[in-house]
């Protein structure tokens, strides 16, 4: 029994600013803040593409921070939780790639007036695109560690998978983060080009068409390699069984 108010459950508790909990804890008032204010805007679709932007970054956010948390709890011997951090992720880049699909609702000559306003700004400066790589590296490393805790190279993995459920998922997922990566930057630069042209020269001097090239490089290229390597061996075990 208690003598709160139903009224009462609507007030705020939490401290900040906000009419509402809800406001509070999200803290919405800074958020819808930080997008420039209709009479600030040089077009009306600066909204659409500091939104897609800036929702990207959070989502990288969330992203890279569960891949360096799978990263840590590989060091720790930890292979289960890490699977579960690494889908979270995942999921995070799908969301990132379908963000842009926003900005092909700009048609080419709308794109030319934003542009005009970003300075010297590329996505080569994205806080969470650096941040991709560098988490990428750890985990890498940290599957590299247990590869070799359960005296296993990268072939023998793929062709034992059964017999080490929990490692051969870990390479699956990190083969579809790497997968993911590729299409999110990809993606990317398809929009680009759509919107600017392939000769046209970046806001930092780098021409669209060198993106293009950039784009096909992988994070983790030992887990392409080994599809390679195990068509070989396929391969050869087949001839010698056959002979």
């Amino acid at each position: 029994m208690t003598d709160t108010a139903p009224d009462d459950l609507h007030a705020p508790v939490l401290p900040g600013r906000g009419a509402s909990d809800y406001e509070r804890y999200l803290r919405t008032d800074e958020l819808l803040s930080l997008q420039k204010k209709p009479e600030e805007r040089v077009h009306h679709d600066e909204l659409l593409f500091q939104t897609v932007h800036q929702s990207s970054e959070l989502w990288l956010k969330l992203a890279t921070t569960e891949v360096d948390e799978a990263a840590a709890s590989l060091e720790r011997d930890r292979i289960a939780p890490a699977l579960r951090l690494m889908r979270r992720a995942v999921l995070c880049l799908q969301y990132v790639t379908n963000n842009l699909e926003m900005l092909n609702q700009m048609d080419p000559w709308e794109y030319q007036q934003i542009r005009v306003v970003l300075g010297h700004g590329s996505g080569f400066d994205s806080p969470g695109f650096r941040r991709v790589s560098q988490v990428t590296q750890r985990v890498a490393k940290a599957f590299d560690r247990q590869l070799e805790r359960a005296g296993l190279d990268l072939t023998e993995l793929y062709r034992q998978g059964r017999e080490f459920e929990e490692l051969y998922g870990l390479a699956e997922l990190l083969t579809e983060w790497d997968e993911r990566i590729w299409v999110w930057r990809f993606r990317h630069y398809t929009i680009v080009a759509r919107a600017l042209g392939e000769q046209t020269i970046g806001t930092q001097g780098t021409p669209v068409q060198v993106l293009g090239k950039l784009i096909a490089q992988r994070q983790l290229p030992k887990l392409w390699d080994v599809r390679s390597r195990l068509v070989e061996l396929f391969d050869a075990e087949r001839r010698g069984s056959a002979a």
